[in-house]
C-alpha cells in the first residue's frame, strides 16, 4: 500500500528525469559550440577553431539521419542530428565571414567554377565543373560553396540509401559509418593542436563540454538500449576529448616560443 501510495510521486518524477534526459541530448550537443562561436565573434579570428570539425559533424549527422529511414532509434537522437546541422552550418557561416573579412586579397576559391554575372568561369577546358582541388576543398570563400556541398552529399548518400534501404547489411554499415564518423569529430582539432603545438585560439571551454556531453552521451546510449555502433563509437569519442585536453595541459605548460612575424594571418577587422 505504501509503494503504491508513491507512484503518484514517482511517475510523474520518472516522465520529468526522462523528458529532462531527452532535452539534454537533443540540444547539449550544440552547448559547446556557444563559447567558441561568441569567442569567434569577438575576436573576428576563427584561426584556433578547424573548420573540419564542422565537416565531420555534418558528414555524421546527415548518415545519421539517413540510417534513421533504415533503423528507427529514439526520437531525441534523430532531433539530435537536425539540431546539430543546423548549428554546424551556423558556424561555418560565421568562419567563412571572418576569414574572407581578413583575406581580401587572397583569390576567390569555390565549389564550382564561377558562374555570376561578374566573374568568368574559372575552370579551364577539360576539367571538372566541380572544383575538388585537395588543396581547396573545404576552404572556400563563401558560405553559398559549403552548403552547395552539403546538399549535393546529402542528395547523393540519400539516393544510395533509398536504393539499398531493404538491404540489412547495408543500413547497419551506414549506422556504423554516421557514428564512426561522429567518435572522429575531434580529430581534426587534435592533429590542428598537434601541428601548431598550441591550442591558442581553441575554447577549453568547448573540449570541456565536448567531454562532459559525449560521457552523457555515451551513458544515455548504454541506459536506453540504443545500437551497438552508438556505444562503441561514444566511448570511442570521450577518448578523442581526454586527448585534446591533455594536449591543452602539455602545451600550457610547456609553450612554444613565439616566432616573430610582420602580422597576424587573421586580423580583428570587423565584418
Amino acid at each position: 500500500m505504501e509503494a503504491e501510495g508513491l507512484d503518484w510521486l514517482l511517475v510523474p518524477l520518472h516522465r520529468l528525469v526522462s523528458w529532462g534526459a531527452a532535452a539534454a541530448m537533443v540540444f547539449g550537443g550544440v552547448v559547446p559550440y556557444i563559447p567558441q562561436y561568441r569567442d569567434i565573434r569577438r575576436t573576428q579570428n576563427a584561426d584556433g577553431f578547424s573548420t573540419h570539425v564542422c565537416l565531420v559533424l555534418l558528414v555524421a549527422n546527415i548518415l545519421r539521419i539517413l540510417f534513421w529511414f533504415g533503423r528507427r532509434f529514439e526520437s531525441p537522437l534523430l532531433w539530435q542530428s537536425v539540431v546539430m546541422t543546423l548549428t554546424m552550418l551556423l558556424m561555418l557561416k560565421l568562419c567563412t565571414e571572418v576569414r574572407v573579412a581578413s583575406e581580401l586579397n587572397l583569390k576567390r576559391r569555390s565549389f564550382a567554377a564561377a558562374d555570376s554575372r561578374d566573374e568568368e568561369p574559372k575552370a579551364p577546358p577539360g576539367r571538372s565543373y566541380l572544383d575538388f582541388d585537395p588543396h581547396h576543398f573545404w576552404h572556400w570563400s563563401s558560405f553559398a560553396d559549403y552548403v552547395q556541398c552539403v546538399l549535393a552529399f546529402t542528395g547523393v548518400a540519400g539516393y544510395v540509401t533509398y536504393l539499398s534501404i531493404e538491404s540489412a547489411l547495408f543500413v547497419e554499415t551506414l549506422g556504423f559509418l554516421a557514428v564512426l564518423t561522429e567518435a572522429m569529430l575531434g580529430v581534426p582539432q587534435l592533429y590542428r593542436n598537434y601541428r601548431h603545438r598550441s591550442t591558442e585560439g581553441m575554447s577549453l571551454k568547448m573540449v570541456l563540454m565536448w567531454t562532459s556531453g559525449d560521457a552523457f552521451k555515451t551513458a544515455y546510449f548504454l541506459l536506453n538500449g540504443a545500437p551497438l555502433q552508438f556505444s562503441v563509437c561514444g566511448l570511442l569519442q570521450v577518448l578523442v576529448d581526454l586527448a585534446i585536453l591533455g594536449q591543452a595541459y602539455a602545451f600550457a605548460r610547456h609553450p612554444q616560443k613565439p616566432v616573430p612575424h610582420a602580422a597576424h594571418p587573421a586580423s580583428t577587422k570587423a565584418l
